[in-house]
């Protein structure tokens, strides 16, 4: 039987690359969305993959969510909180609610999503979790104290958990991405971008598919003695 995936924020950049590499590796894919109704279509059109609507920021939504996913897939084995937003701004001028925003989407839907499942998991006896961060968790960006607290906070998070679930065979890890070609990069001005893109050594921006190969291969049984880590896809961009 086909192992069951979820991932968050799931049809649209670097999610819908990872919904449909799981799907072409033979995963029970679903792909969460939580307000872009025509892309979810879209997305479901043209790969045939099922979307679920339900925002992840919301505990008794996740909760709603997977149990949903249970009964009509099975049981949910593999977890990628993708799910993310930002609300740039310089800190003295962000507003309060740019900042909540942020950090319930971006960092409280990890513990919503991964508390709807971990149960499951412990009984089960396996279960990988993989938290999408940012390289701007590691290295910092200007305008963006709300979005890097919260992809920081995921690494810390991360290695609570999978101290916690080893025992259980259940993995958790995080991926940190470098700067990839998706919608959210598409706004960024050209000049900077060129400036970003001559600080990394490999010579170009990521690919949401290079991102997607790291999450299976950690999502894979074979992946079992690794735990707690973060492995980071950037090009060279940041070296820890």
């Amino acid at each position: 039987m086909s192992r069951v995936a979820v991932v968050t924020g799931g049809t649209r950049g670097i999610g819908a690359a990872l919904c449909k590499d799981f799907k072409k590796a033979g995963y029970n894919i679903i792909a969460n969305f939580a307000h872009n109704d025509e892309a979810a279509k879209k997305f479901r059109d043209e790969t045939g993959i099922p979307t679920s609507k339900w925002d992840v920021s919301h505990p008794e939504e996740c909760i709603e969510a997977i149990n949903k996913i249970e009964k009509e897939f099975g049981p949910v084995d593999v977890l990628v909180n993708n799910a993310g937003i930002t609300r740039d701004a310089m800190l003295h001028k962000m507003d309060p609610k740019d900042w909540l925003e942020v950090i319930n989407t971006n960092l409280n839907s990890a513990f919503f999503m991964s508390r709807a499942v971990i149960t499951g998991m412990r009984e089960r006896g396996f279960g990988r979790i993989i938290n999408i961060s940012s390289i701007n968790a590691q290295a910092g960006q200007l305008g963006q104290t709300n979005y890097c607290a919260a992809k920081s906070g995921l690494l810390g998070f991360t290695k609570a958990l999978a101290r916690e679930s080893a025992s259980k065979g259940i993995t958790v890890n995080a991926v940190a991405p470098g700067y990839t070609k998706t919608e959210m990069i598409a706004h960024v001005p050209e000049k900077i971008l060129e400036k970003i893109v001559s600080q990394i050594p490999i010579g170009h921006l990521g690919v949401p598919d290079d991102i997607s190969r790291c999450v299976l291969f950690l999502a894979a049984d074979d992946a079992g003695f690794i735990t707690g880590e973060t492995i980071s896809v950037n090009g060279g961009h940041h070296m820890e």
